[in-house]
Parts: C-alpha cells; structure tokens; sequence
C-alpha cells in the first residue's frame, strides 16, 4: 500500500500516519511453517470504532447474564431464563445474536450437567438441587457483537461438580493469561490443556473459541488444545473468545440427532464451560465481555 494512500482500516487517515508501523511490525517476525505460524489478515485488525462498538454490546451482554444470575435456583425452568435475557436485551436496543441463527430456536443457550454447549431452553427443563448449568449469551448492538457464558450450581452440588466449575473457570483464565501481543494463538491451548489435565480432566477438540466482532464467529477459531508457539500470530485489535469446555471423562462429544443442537458428552460425564471476550492489546489484553 502506498504510505500516502487511506489506511486499509477505514480510519480516513494516511496509511503512513495509521497502520504503516503496525505492518511493518508484523512484516518483520520471522514465522516458522512447520509449527503453522500464519499472520493475522487484516480483515480481523479491530478499529477504535469497532472497539468502541463491541464494549457497548458487551456492556448489554453482561447484564443479561447478571440479570439471568439473579434467578437462577432450583425450580425454575430454562425457558424462563430465555425469556428474562431476550427481553432485557430488547430493552437495550439490542439482538439476542443466538435466535434464529443458522435455526437455533432461542435467544440463548442453557447447558446442564453432561451438556457441553448450545442445550435450548424449555418448559419442560427445570433446574434441580446439583446441577451444574452454563448459560451462554451474545448480544448484537449497532452491528457488533459480544459473548460470554458462566456457569452457575445450583442448591447443594457434588465435590465433584463443584471442582470441575472451579477448574473450568481457573482454565479459562489460565488460556487468557497465556495471551501476549505478538504471541501465538497455540499459546492459549498449550495453557488450557495444561492445567485440565493437571487435574485429570480433558479438554473438548471439536468445538472452541472464535475471533468476534461485526460478526458472531469470525477468524481465528480458537482450540483449547494445543502447542505453544503454533498457529496465528496474536497481534493488537485482535479480539477473540477463550471459551474452553472441560469435561470430567474423555473430551469426546456427540450432537442430538433430536433437535441438531444439543452437545453432550460422548460418555455422559460433566461438563463445566467459562467465556470471555477479550481485546489484545498493546501490552497484553483488556476482558470486554464477561
């Protein structure tokens, strides 16, 4: 690109005075092909502006999630907490990023037990005294979008449970911790499974994280599995999901041929899954969704 043409980002600024020494940056570490180390495209390089967007969706997110906090007790039935996050995001002037996308029939996913991801919400699902449930919620607001999910136990878990939501969270947190501008997004999987299987648990490979921002699921997919100093070159405005999911038996998992939706684990043992949004940048990263 020439120096004095508009920078790529759509920043109105002359490229020489915008992303010229970010390029160059970028140009000058040496990748290694065999640990599949790629650069980063532009397309996936978030603005001020698109930052700026993805906080204030995060902002909404996040309050879905308190709100749905707020009710969550023995009793209670998963279509209830579909209904208090649809309609608080509406409220906002937000979309419930997870209805009508590629068919999913609700606003948000409710995960019990040995379900690993995207159980739908129903009547007929009420929560009992020892579950284990993640609840995980997207928001789209003016175009951009955040995500994240927490788990919750509900009444009197086991030990077990409990340490799996524990250790699920401590992974999460151990992935995000493992990021660094000018790192490899293997970095995040190396220290995920690390941690898992310190204590014995695996680490789900069909499913991850994924860049986000003006749309659900943008580049890179991010595994949880991995090796340090593999795969995409992390860089400033990149934004991302740490969102890994650990199972108490083996990582393997099956979709219910029911409703084409629901994850469980393959051997029915407990799943326990956290997500994050988070921003790389200059000097580390920056939560925006939690």
């Amino acid at each position: 690109m020439d120096r004095n043409s508009q920078c790529w980002c759509g920043s109105g600024k002359k490229y020489k005075k915008c992303h010229l020494e970010f390029d160059e940056k970028i140009m000058s570490i040496k990748l290694d092909f065999y640990k599949g180390q790629i650069r980063p495209p532009h397309t996936i390089i978030k603005t001020p502006t698109d930052i700026e967007g993805i906080k204030k969706s995060a902002v909404i997110n996040d309050a879905a999630l308190d709100l749905v906090a707020e009710h969550m007790k023995v009793g209670v039935d998963t279509e209830m907490l579909n209904q208090l996050a649809h309609e608080y995001i509406v409220s906002q002037g937000g979309i419930p990023a997870c209805l009508n996308y590629e068919g999913y029939p609700k606003s948000i996913c409710v995960s019990i037990n040995d379900v690993v991801c995207h159980g739908i919400p129903s009547k007929d699902t009420i929560l009992k005294d020892g579950d284990i449930v993640n609840v995980d919620i997207t928001t789209i607001y003016n175009g951009y979008y955040a995500d994240a999910s927490r788990m919750f136990m509900i009444g009197n878990v086991s030990e077990e449970a409990e340490k799996l939501v524990r250790v699920a969270r401590e992974c999460m947190i151990k992935g995000i911790e493992a990021i660094r501008p000018w790192g490899f997004l293997g970095d995040i999987g190396a220290a995920v499974q690390l941690h898992a299987h310190a204590h014995g648990y695996s680490v789900v490979t069909d499913l991850g994280g994924h860049g986000i921002g003006k749309k659900f699921h943008e580049e890179p997919f991010v595994p949880h599995v991995g090796e340090a100093g593999t795969g995409m070159l992390l860089v400033p405005g990149m934004v991302l999901t740490v969102e890994p999911m650990i199972n108490t038996g083996k990582y393997a998992v099956y979709i219910d041929k029911n409703d084409d939706w629901t994850v469980y684990t393959k051997d029915h043992s407990l799943s326990a899954q956290w997500e994050h949004t988070v921003l790389i940048t200059d000097d580390g990263v920056e939560i925006l969704a939690k």
